[in-house]
C-alpha cells in the first residue's frame, strides 16, 4: 500500500501486458467495479507461483476468475487450481472466463459458502502448497484453521487485503461502526498469523497489503 500516489502508477506502468484473454478480463472486471487483484499483487503472486512451482493451488475468492487465470498461466504443467467463490453473478462470468481458457481442465471452481467447503476440504486431508486468501475479509480468522491444516511444510499461504486501505492503523473508535467489526478481525488474524509458532510471516505494503505466511 505505497502512498504516493506518483510511484504507484510508476511501477504500474512498468508492468507487460498480460495475455490478450486476461487483459481482456481486467478490463471488463475494472469497468464494472469488480474488485480484482492490484497490479502490484499480481506481479508478486505470479513470481511466487515462479519460484514454489506449486503442483496444487487453492484460492478463496474467485471473482470473475482473474487471479485464478494469472495463476493458471504461470503454474506448472502439471499443477491444478481450486477456487471457491459464493455470489451467483461472479460464479457465472468465472465460469464463462475458464471455458474460454486453455486452462479449463485444471481449474475447478467449488461453488458456496466458503467456510463449509473450506471445512469439507480440511476434514479430507487435502494438501496445497499455495493457498491464495482474497475473499470476505472478515472471515480471515475464522477459517484460518481449516486453512493452517491444509498447508504442507514449506507451503505458503498469502492472504490479501490486509491493510484495509491504511484503517488499519487506526483506533476502532475512528472505524465507521459498521466497519468496526471487519476492522478488529483484521487486526487478530494479523497477530495471529505473527505470533503463530507453526508460521514465518512477513507483512508487505504492496497494493492493500499482503501477508506471506511460510509453514515451519
Amino acid at each position: 500500500m505505497i502512498t504516493d500516489t506518483r510511484l504507484t502508477n510508476f511501477i504500474r506502468s512498468l508492468e507487460p501486458d498480460g495475455s490478450e484473454n486476461l487483459e481482456r478480463i481486467r478490463r471488463e472486471a475494472l469497468a464494472a467495479e469488480v474488485p480484482i487483484i492490484r497490479d502490484e499483487t499480481a506481479a508478486l503472486l505470479k513470481c511466487f507461483i515462479r519460484m514454489m512451482k506449486p503442483e496444487r493451488i487453492l484460492e478463496v475468492g474467485t471473482a470473475v476468475g482473474y487471479s485464478a487465470l494469472l495463476m493458471a498461466e504461470v503454474m506448472p504443467e502439471s499443477a491444478e487450481i481450486v477456487t471457491i467463490e459464493n455470489y451467483p453473478p461472479r460464479i457465472e462470468i468465472a465460469e464463462k472466463n475458464f471455458r474460454e481458457s486453455p486452462y479449463r481442465d485444471r481449474i475447478q471452481l467449488r461453488t458456496g459458502d466458503a467456510g463449509e467447503i473450506l471445512s469439507e476440504l480440511a476434514h479430507s486431508d487435502e494438501q496445497f502448497p499455495f493457498i491464495f486468501l482474497d475473499a470476505a475479509k472478515g472471515q480471515y480468522p475464522v477459517w484460518f484453521p481449516d486453512l493452517l491444516s491444509m498447508l504442507p511444510s514449506g507451503g505458503v499461504l498469502m492472504s490479501d487485503n490486509i491493510l484495509q486501505d491504511g484503517s488499519i492503523i487506526e483506533s476502532r473508535y475512528v472505524i465507521e461502526r459498521r466497519e468496526r467489526t471487519i476492522h478488529q478481525r483484521m487486526r487478530d488474524y494479523l497477530f495471529t498469523l505473527k505470533h503463530s509458532e507453526e508460521l514465518e510471516t512477513a507483512i508487505l505494503t504492496v497494493g492493500d497489503g499482503v501477508a506471506v505466511s511460510v509453514k515451519k
